[in-house]
């Protein structure tokens, strides 16, 4: 594929695009933004005007503090970056598309309504908002005629691409996923293993480095020996409901299977049981905790699909090429072992505004939810806050399960329960419901997956 080719419309007229939500993500878009010929990012939203504009000086970006959209628009006129506080103002401005980028279930929801209303395109990074409406945002975007994607450099959109390449090329897909966000580092001469700024001493895990004999107990052995370790957090839960909304695979087990395993080993875990695999049923979703050595190259936040080649002789003639494959030839896997966060938006930003060509198609429809079931017993009144950088509320265990109607005794999708308080007690392994709650739902999430489920039915 020639991208240059293909994206050769947005290079001659940029994409004008207003960012909102100015983190991490925001500003590497933004710095590279810069770099590429078919994108314009005329104006960046955040409430902490002061930390977002030391970002951007220090990139060198020329950019002006807005108060209101006159300010906003003579900054964009001058060709300097409109900086502004809140999204107000951003709807009113020339822009065709809008980088979603919050974070936040119900703004998130709320700014890409508004874009959709205002004519404008919608390329949805909050993933915690999309986990909750994105099909019926997506249909109100094809309604309106806009365009509507998910963003690469993040883990969905690249799955899904994956998924698509491969489809196309007719390889039967049994298992895709993501790695999660970081790497178990595993140093065989201290006999440690290292998550994040974790460590935890794990001298046997030498004795099942590799998966001979039964692989399912050599996987809950590992499982067991870096009990300590977080192995299921709820962003990896929450990406890989996109992935299972836009291409109707299904997840294995609610809770993921979740081995401990090295990249290598993957065509040989994600297969079916019958032939030595850990899955009842195929294909399947799944995210796997990547276990490496110091040396061998990072699989943190990649995507992957495990495929069943033509024949055995196609096995043998790939494994000798270095692709991982099963033993007996049978199995192969295809992988994307990075993500480039904001680097390979313009991709997706580009794609969407110019060729109609989004990461959703008209069968994004409401596969799975995550949903949250009491880890212990919780109390009445208890409000069921986010705690630290992971987007999870404690004592709540993340599943994906399937997609229903929101009601008072159903599953309540897990990011509709944030902040609200506890009207009476949770037992440990009952699912949160909206009977459970004192507290009303949010009002623009709420309204949206309402007719998201009639829509849907």
């Amino acid at each position: 594929m020639h991208f240059e080719q293909l994206l050769k419309t947005a290079s001659d007229r940029p994409v004008r695009v207003a960012l909102i939500g100015t983190g991490e993500f925001g500003l590497s878009l933004i710095s590279q933004a810069r770099r590429v010929d078919g994108i314009d990012i005329v104006a960046a939203v955040d409430p902490d005007l002061n930390r977002v504009g030391s970002g951007l000086a220090a990139l060198d970006i020329d950019h002006s503090h807005c108060q209101n959209r006159s300010q906003a628009l003579q900054a964009v006129e001058s060709d300097r970056l409109a900086l502004l506080g809140s999204a107000d103002d951003v709807f009113d401005l020339p822009v065709e598309m809008i980088v979603e980028a919050t974070g936040s279930p119900e703004v998130g929801a709320q700014h890409a309504l508004q874009a959709i209303e205002a004519g404008i395109g919608v390329t949805m990074v909050s993933k915690e908002a999309e986990c909750v409406v994105g099909p019926i945002l997506a249909h109100k975007a094809r309604k309106a005629g806009v365009p509507y994607t998910l963003v690469e450099g993040d883990q969905p959109a690249l799955l899904i691409s994956l998924i698509s390449r491969t489809r196309a090329l007719g390889l039967p897909i049994v298992c895709v996923g993501k790695s999660s966000e970081y790497d178990f580092v595993f140093d065989p001469d201290s006999g440690t293993t290292t998550w994040t700024s974790e460590t935890t001493s794990s001298p046997n895990l030498i004795d099942i480095w590799s998966l001979d004999g039964d692989t399912a107990s050599r996987l809950e052995s590992r499982s067991g020996l870096l009990s300590e370790l977080p192995q299921r957090t709820v962003p990896d839960f929450c990406e890989m409901l996109l992935v299972s909304n836009a291409t109707g695979i299904k997840p294995d087990r609610p809770d993921f299977h979740a081995p401990m395993t090295r990249a290598v080993e993957l065509p040989s875990i994600y297969i079916p049981k019958h032939d030595g695999g850990v899955l009842d049923s195929a294909p399947a979703i799944d995210v796997f905790n990547c276990l490496r050595r110091p040396d061998e190259a990072s699989f943190a936040g990649g995507v992957f699909v495990v495929v069943e080649w033509a024949d055995s002789a196609s096995g043998e003639l790939f494994r000798g090429k270095g692709i991982p494959s099963s033993p007996d030839g049978k199995y192969g896997l295809i992988y994307n072992p990075s993500h480039l966060l904001g680097v390979e938006a313009p991709m997706s930003i580009m794609a969407a505004a110019r060729l109609s060509n989004t990461s959703v198609d008209q069968n994004y429809r409401p596969v799975v939810d995550l949903t949250a079931r009491a880890a212990t017993d919780l109390k009445a009144g208890r409000v069921l806050d986010i705690v630290g950088t992971r987007h999870a509320i404690p004592d709540l265990e993340p599943l994906l399960t399937p997609a229903v109607a929101v009601g008072d005794d159903t599953p309540l999708p897990y990011y509709m329960a944030v902040g609200a308080k506890l009207a009476r007690p949770v037992r440990a392994g009952e699912f949160i419901t909206r009977g459970h709650l004192a507290t009303p739902l949010p009002a623009s999430l709420s309204a949206l997956r309402a007719e998201q489920d009639v829509v849907f039915s």
